[in-house]
């Protein structure tokens, strides 16, 4: 993880300092959404406690407590001793359980809403973008075009598609909109690219976003929160077809003369 000074725009942030009420169960959230979407990789040590502490604005007993919730949920684990400290665990094979269930349990409307969010986040960044882009976004955009088309592991693509959304975000210069994209890239990718299930289509999802990359470098608001919606639609509808197909997958669907059950 990049030191405090000099962070990344994304990792600043990700670790922004907490604006709620700094309970550990937001130190513990902001956390696990930096590991969902890739800013943390598997065994990268976090920072001190005093320092998250800093960064994050909270008190070091409010770390503290985080930790341990984490150490729980086997997100983070403590080494003591001359090079200890706490590190990152991220087994995909159990995330990707977690995930599964959490999409299979979430109703169509729960789905509905977070497109809802989604839509009116990522076409409001990606025109702000266009409006207030550096010119030397497309460069960076087009490494994680790159990077998504290049990805061999649903874990590969749920990084590079979360990291250019955000990186949009950042290029949009508000900081409540990217807090938003992180939060939702958190929630949503791990369901979007679920191993083992039916995965987007990674090439057309690198394609929409090289679509999106032309309009916000060449300054077209307009055309970039168009992209921007029609790419978000497009994951809203594989989310709903993969949750129908894992409700369908999770019932009987005949009984014993060959009906469905209690018909």
């Amino acid at each position: 993880m990049a030191a405090l000074d000099g962070r990344s725009p994304v990792m600043s942030a990700a670790f922004a300092p907490l604006s709620d009420s700094g309970r550990a169960d937001m130190v513990v959230r902001r956390i696990a959404e930096a590991v969902t979407i890739g800013l943390m990789a598997d065994g990268e040590q976090l920072p001190s406690e005093s320092d998250l502490a800093c960064q994050l604005g909270v008190a070091n007993g409010t770390v503290r407590e985080a930790l341990a919730i984490l150490r729980e949920q086997g997100l983070v684990q403590t080494r003591r001793g001359r090079n200890g400290g706490s590190f990152i665990r991220s087994p995909e094979e159990g995330l990707a359980r977690i995930h599964q269930a959490r999409l299979r349990d979430l109703g169509i409307s729960e789905l509905r809403d977070l497109g809802d969010e989604q839509l009116a986040v990522s076409g409001a960044a990606a025109r702000f973008a266009a409006e207030r882009a550096p010119s030397d976004l497309a460069r960076s955009l087009d490494r994680l075009v790159t990077a998504l088309r290049r990805a061999e592991s649903p874990a590969e693509r749920r990084k590079a598609d979360a990291r250019f959304h955000i990186e949009i975000a950042v290029a949009a210069q508000s900081v409540r909109l990217t807090r938003l994209e992180v939060r939702l890239q958190a929630e949503l990718g791990p369901l979007l690219w679920l191993p083992g299930g039916d995965d987007p289509d990674a090439s057309v999802f690198a394609d929409q976003h090289h679509e999106i990359l032309v309009a916000v470098a060449a300054g077209d608001a307009a055309e970039a929160r168009r992209l921007a919606e029609e790419h978000t639609v497009a994951g809203a509808r594989h989310l709903v077809r993969t949750h129908l197909r894992l409700t369908d997958d999770r019932c009987p669907t005949e009984g014993p003369a060959g009906t469905r059950p209690g018909a």
